[in-house]
C-alpha cells in the first residue's frame, strides 16, 4: 500500500458511466478518487462503465493521486466481469469491494489481482460479524463503511448524530487497529448543501479514529480535508505536551493545567506526525 493511500482523507466518487467527469473528479483537490461500477451504474451501463475505465486508465493515473475502483459485490453477479476489465492495468487500481463478508470475498479479488490493494466496505450485519476476518485478511489497506447500505440491511433507522451506527464505527475502528491497517474511512454525507452537518460528520468519524471519509459532491472534498487536518489549537497543544515532556525528562508534568503522562505525550506526538504528513 502507498502512503498516498494511507494517508488520503477524501475520496471522492465518479460514476464509471460518466467519463466526462473522470478529469474533473482528479483535479478536485480530492486525495483520491472511486471510479464507481457499483451503485452509480445500471446493469445496462455496467459494460461501457468497464469500456470506459480500461480507455481512461493512463490519463486517470497521470494525476499521481491513488484511483480506486468500486466494483460489484461478490454476490451480485457481476464481479468476475469487472475484476476481468481490471487485469492488465498499470498501476494496479486499488480495489473497492462492496458488502465484504469474509476473507474469501477479499480472497476472489486478489486472485484476479494479485497485487491489488483491496478496500472492504463494511456494510451488512454479516461484514460486521466477520470484521476481523476481513480485516486480517492478505490485500487489505484500509476498511471503509457504507452506513446506508448498512441500515437497509438491518432495517435500522437513524436519528441526529447518529448514535445507532456508533457500534458500527467502533468495531471497524478497533478492528482496524487490531490488523494494523491504516485508519478506516467513514460513508457519505449525503446533503450535498449542509456543509456544518458535513463538517460535524467528519468530527465524528475522527472522534472514532477515522481517518478519511468518502465524498459524494467535489464540494464536500475541501471540508473534509479542512476537518481532519490538526486544527491550530490542537497543533499548539500537541506541541506544548512534547516539549514540557522533554524538559521534565520524562516525569509526569502538567500543561494547560491538567496531568500529562506517556499515553498523552504518545497523542500528542500523533498529531505532530499527520500535520508532518500533510
Amino acid at each position: 500500500m502507498t502512503s498516498a493511500l494511507a494517508e488520503a482523507a477524501s475520496f471522492l466518487f465518479v460514476p464509471g458511466n460518466r467519463p466526462d467527469r473522470f478529469a474533473k473528479a482528479a483535479a478536485s483537490g480530492a486525495d483520491a478518487v472511486i471510479v464507481d461500477l457499483e451503485d452509480a451504474v445500471a446493469p445496462a451501463e455496467k459494460p461501457r462503465a468497464r469500456e470506459f475505465v480500461r480507455a481512461a486508465w493512463p490519463s486517470l493515473a497521470a494525476h499521481g493521486i491513488p484511483v480506486v475502483v468500486r466494483v460489484n459485490a461478490a454476490a451480485s453477479g457481476f464481479l468476475a466481469e469487472d475484476l476481468a476489465a481490471l487485469q492488465g492495468l498499470s498501476p494496479r487500481p486499488v480495489v473497492m469491494l462492496p458488502k465484504a463478508e469474509s476473507a474469501a470475498h477479499v480472497a476472489r479479488v486478489r486472485e484476479s489481482l494479485p497485487d491489488a490493494a483491496v478496500m472492504p466496505l463494511v456494510e451488512t450485519a454479516a461484514g460486521l460479524r466477520a470484521i476481523d476476518e476481513v480485516a486480517r485478511a492478505p490485500g487489505v489497506a484500509r476498511l471503509a463503511i457504507g452506513h446506508l447500505d448498512f441500515m437497509a440491511d438491518t432495517g435500522m433507522s437513524w436519528s441526529e448524530g447518529e448514535p445507532e451506527l456508533a457500534p458500527l464505527r467502533f468495531a471497524v475502528s478497533i478492528a482496524t487497529r487490531l490488523a494494523g491497517l491504516a485508519p478506516a474511512v467513514d460513508g457519505v454525507t449525503v446533503q450535498t448543501d449542509d456543509e456544518p452537518r458535513l463538517r460535524e460528520d467528519t468530527l465524528r468519524a475522527k472522534r472514532f479514529g477515522f481517518g478519511g471519509k468518502l465524498c459524494i459532491h467535489p464540494k464536500q472534498v475541501r471540508v473534509v480535508k479542512e476537518a481532519f487536518a490538526p486544527a491550530p489549537e490542537e497543533l499548539a497543544w500537541a506541541r506544548r505536551v512534547v516539549e514540557a515532556d522533554a524538559a521534565s525528562g520524562g516525569s509526569a508534568v502538567k500543561v494547560d493545567g491538567s496531568m500529562v503522562d506517556a499515553p498523552v505525550v504518545a497523542t500528542a506526538r500523533r498529531i505532530l506526525a499527520r500535520a508532518a504528513r500533510r
